[in-house]
């Protein structure tokens, strides 16, 4: 009788034993450094500060922000890198739609579409970030580097771009802006500020890219009425590099070897600045009827005006025009294309001098290649252009001090 007892005590508490003594939890997956970023960004409040560790950190789907006052900050463009190589998923690397946005010390690589992408945000910081396509000048890389578009207050200031389709710093449809410090190589258009207004570019280097330096007003656009930009004190450098954007961008139209070039853009001073070997031209300043597209906007002012240069160096430049109209003329000269050439279109009610002044540029030569006439009589004689225009105002920014 005893037995029996022992024995169902023994077996019942073998049960008990059994019942409490499950698994232990498994722990937690790790969440990757991709995770942890894009629930940072998600999760973000006003005032946080996301910090990317150094390192190089492969992500493969677009990363995106809305909240406003967030700073991403890195451990230096050369070593906190972003790296998209692997990407299946996203058409940036980076989006950001928030205001009092900053972003620092990191690098963006080899996104499938735009790198950094800021749209309609105001107090917008890119400071001392690299965006680059690491294979070299390629059609298939992302169209642009640095890309505030329709955005207020925007600060780019010793930054970085190699390799952008398109453009390597590029603003668009944007208000009170400054780029400098920085620079852009082996892109198609190094800078570009597009239909935009207020903006100062200097102190930057442009070199070995097609065009080192644009400023256009094209139709078409939500924000039209480009003006009032200044370019002074940049390095304006050997922009050879052959056209690889894709077929049917704007951009395409660029001659390589063009150093600065101002299209349908208005109230426009190009001062200080240090032009060397663009083998096209140093400076074009041109209607849009050169690009010999339809117009299609009723908006649209496809002309220039008021285009002051003023007190810029030119070297070398000229000597391998990548634009048949500069081919014609250099092989009629036997002479390298002037440093500055305009296209010599004029709106019905304005005058030569209406267009563009050029004072105190050393030794510069000049050509009207008088393209409203098909180029029948192209002058050298810069004169009618001896002409002063104000002083464009400086851009102030509080997050630029």
């Amino acid at each position: 009788m005893h037995g029996h007892i022992l024995k169902l005590l023994t077996a019942v508490t073998s049960v008990i034993l059994l019942q409490n003594c499950s698994e232990p939890e498994a722990p937690l997956p790790q969440l990757s450094f991709e995770e942890t970023l894009q629930l940072q960004l998600i999760e973000a409040e006003p005032g946080a500060v996301i910090t990317i560790p150094a390192g190089t950190h492969a992500l493969t789907r677009s990363l995106s922000l809305n909240v406003p006052g967030v700073t991403i900050r890195g451990m230096g463009m050369d070593s906190s890198i972003l790296s998209f190589k692997n990407q299946i998923q996203g058409a940036e690397g980076l989006l950001v739609s928030a205001n009092d946005f900053t972003i620092e010390d990191l690098a963006i690589e080899d996104t499938i579409g735009d790198a950094l992408k800021i749209n309609d945000s105001t107090n917008v910081t890119i400071r001392r970030v690299r965006t680059e396509w690491t294979g070299g000048a390629l059609t298939s890389n992302g169209a642009y580097g640095i890309y505030p578009v329709q955005s207020r207050n925007v600060l780019i200031d010793s930054a970085v771009a190699i390799g952008a389709s398109d453009a390597g710093i590029y603003v668009g449809q944007s208000t009170q802006i400054i780029v400098r410090n920085s620079r852009a190589e082996l892109n198609v258009a190094g800078i570009e500020i597009e239909n935009s207004t207020f903006a100062d570019v200097h102190d930057n280097i442009a070199t070995s890219n097609t065009g080192g330096i644009l400023v256009f007003d094209l139709p078409n656009l939500p924000v039209q009425g480009g003006r009032n930009t200044r370019v002074f004190n940049n390095q304006i450098i050997n922009n050879n590099t052959a056209n690889f954007a894709p077929e049917g961008n704007i951009v395409g139209t660029v001659p390589a070897g063009t150093g600065m070039m101002i299209l349908a853009n208005d109230n426009i001073e190009v001062f200080g600045n240090s032009f060397t070997d663009n083998n096209s031209a140093n400076v074009l300043i041109v209607s849009y009827h050169i690009t010999g597209l339809p117009i299609d906007d009723v908006n649209y002012d496809p002309f220039p005006e008021s285009i002051f240069i003023h007190d810029n160096q030119f070297s070398g430049g000229g000597t391998a025009p990548d634009s048949e109209p500069l081919a014609l003329l250099q092989a009629a000269t036997q002479q390298p294309i002037p440093d500055i050439v305009w296209d010599g279109t004029v709106a019905p009610d304005k005058q030569a001098a209406d267009i563009l002044c050029l004072r105190n540029n050393g030794e510069q030569t000049f050509a009207n290649l008088d393209a409203s006439n098909a180029f029948a009589a192209p002058s050298f004689d810069s004169s009618p252009h001896d002409c002063v225009l104000p002083n464009l105002s400086v851009i102030s920014l509080s997050s630029a001090q």
